[in-house]
């Protein structure tokens, strides 16, 4: 150091601290007290009960502090945009070295160039229609792709995409990246969507940014920009700004989202709600089959009841039985093979991600599922052909063959009419006898 300044060794060196103290004595004396004219800009009312915001005009701006013991009982209500004369002291506030405005009071006298073209433009597209709400676009419930208009270095970008991959990861994404700040913004903006619907890649775009002062929200208050969203065939949602902030963009467009991340909120369903829904819909099948079983077992009951001819009976029941079975195994397949297939949609569509440990856990539910299923299909095959066979057991116990094995023979005339009263018979007639081994012709002697 003593090298350095050993030519100025006899300047006193001040603080930083002591340069902006004196800098703001200065201004304190030589300003006492000025009226300023100029438009509110950044306009902020912290909880504290004190307003700052900034005064400018087309080629200069300064920042102003309103204290809460400076307003009087009834303040004017401010708002960007307004043009306004400013009565206050210039000073420095020294801890950042920003020369401002200490307000005293505070006049309205209309609204600001930015703001006036802002409302003209806004009663020009409203009276053509632009607003219309018979015209909005309805959103996808579920699309395949989303196009996102925005600055690729804001916060804005990085809101959205985290809520996609959040939502429904498998959504594909298209960047349109362009500038939300400045005179080339609208034009880029409005190329954009204009692109967007040229390459008919995406389902639905989001344009928007994050928030900021009327100036920077101001590409998206330019006409171009509208009539590109107007002339959209694809649906829109406007997301610029905070959820004060309104735009031409937000009227315009098929729907407003407050912020970005509402807007990919809006977007995209929740893949989670979806899996519920698909979980509800097996639930749904498994009993619509089960009370389709059930109804064909009852219907096998009230056959049996009306049964006339056993055999024949038996047969038809059988082959029904058979046929509900090859059904029963097609709509199980079906399933299986729906659920397989939508498995493996989720788990292409959730690549990205890579969620495997909870695709593996799902697979082996299915598995499970699916040899449960099996199981129980081939258990209840098992009981209804043992209880058919029973029954075809019994009912052959009582046929005519079973009766002549015990003992029992069969009489019949020379015409071969079994002899069912003694009454038929007369001396001397002729009948045949039927054993279980054999027959033998008899003659009756007494009557």
């Amino acid at each position: 150091m003593q090298t350095l300044f050993s030519e100025d060794q006899h300047q006193k060196i001040v603080q930083v601290s002591d340069l902006n103290a004196q800098a703001r004595q200065c201004l304190e004396q030589e300003f006492d007290q000025v009226w300023v004219e100029g438009e509110i800009s950044n306009l902020a009312k912290p909880q504290s009960g004190h307003i700052y915001l900034t005064l400018k005009d087309d080629k200069a701006q300064i920042r102003g502090a309103f204290f809460k013991q400076a307003q009087k009982s009834k303040p004017i209500a401010l708002a960007n945009g307004q043009k306004v004369v400013i009565k206050a002291k210039v000073s420095l506030y020294a801890p950042r070295g920003d020369y401002q405005l200490i307000i005293q009071q505070i006049q309205d006298i209309g609204l600001g160039q930015l703001q006036q073209a802002y409302e003209a433009l806004k009663q020009k597209l409203q009276t053509l229609g632009w607003f219309d709400t018979d015209l909005k676009k309805p959103l996808p419930q579920r699309p395949n792709a989303i196009g996102i208009i925005t600055s690729p270095t804001g916060a804005a970008l990085q809101d959205i995409l985290h809520v996609l991959d959040r939502r429904f990861p498998a959504t594909r994404v298209f960047i349109y990246p362009v500038m939300v700040q400045g005179t080339a913004a609208a034009g880029q903006i409005s190329q954009a969507i204009d692109i967007a619907n040229q390459r008919n890649e995406v389902d639905i775009l989001i344009v928007g940014r994050g928030g900021g002062s009327l100036e920077d929200l101001w590409p998206f208050n330019e006409e171009q920009v509208a009539r590109a969203i107007y002339e959209s065939d694809l649906p829109i949602i406007s997301a610029v700004g905070h959820q004060t902030d309104f735009t031409i963009a937000d009227f315009v467009a098929d729907l407003r989202a407050p912020t970005p991340s509402a807007a990919a909120e809006i977007a995209v369903p929740d893949w989670q709600e979806l899996y519920s829904v698909f979980a509800s819909y097996q639930q749904v099948l498994s009993q619509m089959l089960n009370s389709r079983l059930a109804q064909h077992q009852s219907q096998l009951q009230n056959l049996r009841q009306r049964l006339r001819h056993p055999q024949s009976k038996i047969n038809e029941q059988t082959q029904r039985l058979d046929e509900l079975t090859t059904r029963f195994h097609r709509a199980i397949q079906a399933l299986l093979k729906n659920q397989a297939h939508r498995l493996e949609y989720v788990s292409t569509r959730l690549a990205q991600t890579s969620p495997i440990s909870a695709i593996h856990r799902h697979q082996v539910t299915l598995r499970r599922l699916k040899l449960q299923l099996t199981n129980a299909s081939s258990k209840s095959m098992r009981l209804h052909t043992r209880y058919i066979d029973q029954l075809t057991q019994r009912l052959l116990g009582l046929g005519a063959h079973k009766t002549l094995e015990r003992g029992y023979a069969i009489v019949k005339n020379n015409t071969g009419q079994v002899i069912e009263s003694v009454n038929a018979l007369a001396a001397g007639d002729q009948v045949q006898l039927h054993f279980k081994d054999g027959q033998r012709l008899a003659q009756i002697k007494n009557p």
